[in-house]
């Protein structure tokens, strides 16, 4: 029998792991010993030995990027392209479960997600609902709200109701006379404090449900208590799951292992693995919790222990080892009294090194000292190889300053921070003063805009203007006679501004904010002004992040407007939100990444350098939650030792561990403070003091600007998935396709799009309604024996509803040409509830998604609808314009061929028709089944355009493949 490729180059437990067949199993798999690669060739092992079909084995892990970069490999994995696999994270999963099953368990189709920022600007405006009293100071009302929410998500973490709370308040009593002095309190009074929480968790959760919303910890919990109340459910997902597997284990929830629990089925085909020594995410260091309890809940489980690293030098994993000890007997090793030491299977020693200076500045300095002589010493690196760790952001600042001096180029990888981007503060600053032209600060911050161009000295003469009339500035510049002061390039710059502002300011009067966005962006050329093109991808990307929540904003609000949006940002602000940043270390231009530690796992760099290792910095002072969980209330298993220091280090063993060749340790004697800083204890506990350890540090390096000079051209990051609007784009115009996909700038969209929108958004939560109901009377859902009930189509009411509800009121010329399309809205989903009456729909799958491979990539796309019937799938699409006296056009044959191609491939489904519904007047259907031929041209075709867009890419050579044509507005802007 041949051995299968997917075996080829595991070692010994790599392999038992891939091809334990049954029974659960758990992996312990140390930092660098290849558990994605034990994961993923699992899952395509399975698949290839026919033990299960892809839609049976189901793999979650902790982050979308991790479950995106496992769906990419077993993609390679698997010869025949990417099957219907469900690897996500724990949420998304949840929410999948939840949006096919929401009335099973009574939450509304469409309900919406909240994050905590939504949450905290939720509860400001109920706070007199809360009945806050202990946790409401008369100065700042809302002090508390961030840690009642946190303190919410916790008790959800552990699968606590509000009643479980109240249920736990009311008994409450100390344990000892030690609780009253700690507490610094009466029993009563302690009691009274526990009741306020718990009563204003019962009363979130009920403004939660009156807003249709969840919050994330709801995703888990709901799921949960589906799969408990409704058994019929549970077990179709049992039956269907025949292999779970779960990754980072040691940091699932109690909720969450709990949920998982349910999903397991007859056979206990589930695998876990983890390492307790990485848990940094964990509540109260509960890091062998989930572990130890699957252990006793499976005492049966094959146990395999990953140590053969494949990442760092033997004596840098032996630091880390001997360091790691110290949380014993807390650790997983002493526990199940197993051996994870890690042994390299690379040669050759790396170097260790503590650097010890005098202040933060001079730490920096040596740090970049030390980075340019390995970059000059090792010819083959790039600055992709170098990563500066760090505890907490504040501490990457100096850095920054020291790399912009020398002219090293540097990415902070941070999760937060996008409002305070240079160019997305610079729009938010242009937003604040078109609502309110009179707010001088952020008025003098537009004036500072490249595209003005105004002088020093015409800026202060400005301000003493204004200040000596105490006039605002906006007033100052419509007054002539401070006008007739400027420069002549100063008076171009006032007409300009103020001609900007009359038109914007209209503008933003009648349109929803995301339409005066995408025309502000374009007026005021925030990209144009950046020669360097990684400047210029970085900040795109900045804008269309926060273009992304722009138009959320105006999904999830009635009130739609510039002024709406301002008012909610500063909202935000006020709640401390700082915009969250999607940043891929992988893609971009090449750069130093400054990094935090928590931000580091699962990455690695072949210089390390761990900086800022002082006293109260790393390891950092505890800071207990402001409103704890009760203890009696906590169903983790919690460490015997001081879980803070025991997080801390494995914080730090992360750090250790990111480094593949060397690996540098730096403190300063002085942050700034009043008091000299002493070195980390951890450097006393790793063994270290201020000398190398291997190898004699080198002479220091004259700061210059020449370093630069080694930086290779800008690298714009190759898409890993195509759509067929992508390849679309790049056929008709390759520059559209670059400003569209790989900048992603925002551009102004149309009518129809919006109208298409509105009219798929509408039939797919209205089908979604009608396809649970058929689902729920298939079966009862409590096992029972009933002959089940006929589902029947949902009344005309309903799809009114979801109309109103899904319409996009976007970029419409005026009103008149609105109402238009939303009387033509009416009409078409009134002739398809006809057509619904007349020939019911049998909706099989409703907004598929899909993922084919083509080659070593990936082809996304999504299927309207596909109706089951004899003979296979009806596939249809919608189209919203008028298809009367027009045969289909070959790329409209195309796109249908895709999805008969994804049913086939992807769904393992056989497809009987392809039907397009033309909308605009009545329905006009037309219909086509492709051949195998057409299909196989399709994927040709597809290959082929792929083929010329990565090499566009990769060599930024657009212009190669495009042709010019006399309205492309996207040259001038190259």
């Amino acid at each position: 029998m041949t051995k299968s490729k997917l075996l080829e180059h595991l070692n010994k437990e790599q392999l038992a792991a891939v091809t334990h067949k049954s029974g659960p199993l758990l992996i312990v798999a140390g930092a660098g010993t290849g558990k994605t690669t034990v994961i993923t060739r699992k899952i395509a092992w399975l698949v290839e030995q026919g033990l299960a079909k892809p839609n049976e084995i189901l793999a979650l892990t902790f982050t979308e990027k991790a479950a995106s970069e496992m769906e990419d490999r077993v993609v390679k994995l698997l010869p025949y392209g990417y099957l219907d696999l469900w690897i996500s994270t724990f949420h998304s999963f949840a929410k999948r479960i939840l949006d096919a099953h929401a009335l099973d368990i009574g939450l509304p189709v469409n309900f919406r997600l909240l994050k905590d920022t939504d949450i905290w600007v939720l509860l400001r405006q109920n706070i007199d609902r809360l009945n806050l009293d202990y946790y409401r100071p008369l100065g700042t009302p809302t002090k508390f709200l961030h840690a009642l929410i946190k303190h919410f998500s916790r008790a959800k973490d552990e699968l606590i109701t509000p009643q479980d709370y109240v249920d736990f308040a009311k008994n409450f009593k100390f344990e000892s006379d030690s609780d009253v002095t700690d507490k610094g309190d009466d029993e009563a009074g302690e009691r009274k404090r526990i009741m306020e929480i718990a009563q204003a968790y019962a009363v979130y959760q009920k403004i939660l449900v009156e807003n249709d919303a969840l919050d994330f910890g709801d995703l888990i919990n709901y799921t949960h208590e589906l799969f408990k109340k409704r058994p019929a459910i549970a077990k179709r997902y049992q039956k269907q799951f025949k292999y779970i597997l779960i990754d980072e284990f040691q940091d699932t929830n109690f909720a969450q292992y709990e949920l998982i629990k349910l999903l397991i089925g007859e056979g206990n085909n589930i695998t876990v693995v983890g390492d307790d020594d990485q848990s940094i995410y964990k509540f109260r260091g509960a890091s062998v919790s989930n572990i130890l309890k699957f252990k006793k809940d499976f005492p049966q489980a094959k146990e395999i222990t990953l140590t053969e690293n494949y990442r760092s030098r033997q004596n840098i994993l032996d630091l880390a080892y001997d360091f790691i000890q110290q949380n014993n007997p807390d650790r997983l090793e002493a526990k199940l009294k197993i051996s994870k030491k890690l042994e390299s299977k690379r040669t050759g020693k790396g170097r260790v090194e503590v650097l010890e200076c005098k202040d933060f500045h001079e730490e920096a300095e040596a740090v970049v000292t030390r980075m340019m002589e390995k970059k000059q010493a090792d010819r083959e690196s790039t600055w992709n190889d170098f990563a500066v760790l760090v505890r907490s952001n504040d501490a990457g600042q100096i850095f920054m300053d020291v790399f912009d001096k020398v002219g090293i180029p540097y990415l902070q990888v941070s999760r937060r921070g996008l409002f305070f981007k240079p160019v997305v503060a610079d729009v938010i600053a242009y937003m604040d003063y078109l609502d309110n032209h009179h707010d001088s600060q952020s008025l003098y911050k537009v004036m500072n805009f490249p595209i003005f161009g105004f002088s020093h000295n015409d800026l202060a003469g400005v301000l003493h203007y204004s200040r000596k009339k105490t006039k605002s500035l906006y007033e100052s510049l419509r007054e002539q006679e401070m006008v007739t002061e400027m420069s002549e390039e100063g008076k171009k710059a006032v007409e300009k501004l103020l001609a900007l502002t009359d038109q914007h300011g209209e503008l933003a009067k009648e349109k929803p904010v995301n339409e005066v966005f995408v025309q502000l962006v374009a007026d005021l050329k925030f990209l144009s002004g950046l020669q360097e093109e990684g400047q210029k991808y970085a900040s795109a990307n900045f804008l269309d992040q926060f273009y992304r929540k722009v138009k959320d904003f105006t999904v999830d609000n009635p009130k739609r407007l510039l002024h709406d949006f301002v008012e909610e940002m500063h909202l935000e602000l006020a709640a401390g939100e700082q915009g969250s940043l999607d940043i891929d270390t992988e893609t971009g231009p090449e750069t130093v990444k400054i990094i935090t530690v928590h931000s580091a796992k699962g990455l690695e760099f072949k210089y390390v350098f761990v900086a800022a290792l002082a006293d109260k910095k790393f390891p950092a002072i505890k800071r207990p939650d402001p409103i704890e969980l009760p203890d009696k209330l906590v169903k983790d298993i919690l460490p015997s030792g001081d879980f803070h220091i025991q997080e801390e280090r494995r914080l730090f063993y992360v750090a250790l561990t990111r480094a593949k060749d060397e690996l540098t340790l730096s403190y300063a004697q002085d942050y700034g403070g009043s008091s000299q800083r002493k070195p980390s204890v951890f450097l006393s506990e790793l063994g270290l003091g201020p000398k190398t350890v291997e190898g004699q540090p080198t002479g220091k390096v004259v700061f210059s600007k020449t370093e630069k000079g080694g930086q290779k051209k800008h690298r714009l990051p190759l898409p890993r998935r195509f759509s067929f609007t992508a390849i679309s784009d790049f056929r008709k115009c390759p520059l559209e396709y670059k400003y569209r996909h790989i900048l992603r700038v925002p551009e102004a969209q149309t009518a129809s799009l919006s109208f298409g929108q509105t009219i798929h958004r509408t039939l797919e939560n209205y089908l979604k309604l009608y396809l649970q109901e058929l689902n729920s009377k298939q079966g009862d859902l409590f096992g029972s024996t009933k002959k089940p009930e006929k589902a029947k189509l949902p009344e005309f009411s309903k799809m009114k509803e979801f109309y109103e509800e899904s319409w996009v009121d976007d970029w419409y010329e005026d009103k008149k040409q609105k109402e238009e399309y939303r009387k033509q809205g009416r009409d078409i989903i009134k002739n398809i509830f006809e057509e619904f009456k007349v020939n019911p729909p049998k909706p099989r799958y409703i907004e598929q998604n899909f993922k084919l491979g083509i080659g070593e990539y990936l082809f996304t796309g999504k299927i309207d609808r596909a109706d089951q019937g004899p003979g296979g799938l009806l596939i249809v699409d919608y189209k919203t314009g008028s298809g009367k006296n027009r045969p289909l056009a070959k790329v409209d044959k195309e796109q249908l061929l895709i999805y008969q191609w994804a049913a086939n491939e992807f769904l393992k489904e056989q497809v009987r028709e392809l039907q397009y519904w033309y909308l605009r007047e009545g329905i006009d259907k037309k219909s086509f089944i492709g051949t195998e031929k057409q299909i196989e041209d399709v994927k040709v075709g597809l290959a082929g355009t792929i083929e010329k867009i990565v090499d566009a890419v990769k060599n930024d050579n657009f212009e190669k493949y495009h042709k010019k044509h006399q309205f492309c507005k996207y040259v001038s802007e190259t």
